[in-house]
């Protein structure tokens, strides 16, 4: 099956969201508030982010976010997902890193 390149997205906790900036990424985070239309959160390894154009997301829940990194804190989001409130952030973080290493990184982009 041909995946097409326009629909991928990185897989990025707070750490590594600098590395693709102005790229589609996909992150989890903890909800903590929302204001204005913009949602705030702690992503899985304690890094405060900003997402623009978020569904409302439920305080407390982690939430699967897709959407471009428009810097290193903030994403505009493209759609989301309610993960509830049990979610491996220690296993979300391995993959992150997974995704860094050079040996593995086109089998995740």
């Amino acid at each position: 099956m041909d995946m097409d390149a326009s629909f991928r997205s990185a897989i990025v906790n707070g750490d590594t969201l600098k590395m693709f900036v102005g790229q589609r990424v996909r992150t989890v985070l903890k909800v903590q508030h929302t204001q204005g239309g913009i949602l705030v959160g702690q992503s899985t390894d304690g890094h405060q982010l900003t997402i623009r154009g978020a569904s409302e997301g439920r305080e407390s829940h982690y939430l699967e976010v897709v959407g471009i990194a428009d810097n290193d804190q903030s994403i505009s989001a493209e759609s989301c997902k309610d993960f509830g409130d049990d979610f491996d952030a220690d296993a979300f973080n391995g993959l992150c890193k997974l995704v860094v290493n050079v040996k593995v990184k086109e089998v995740f982009l």
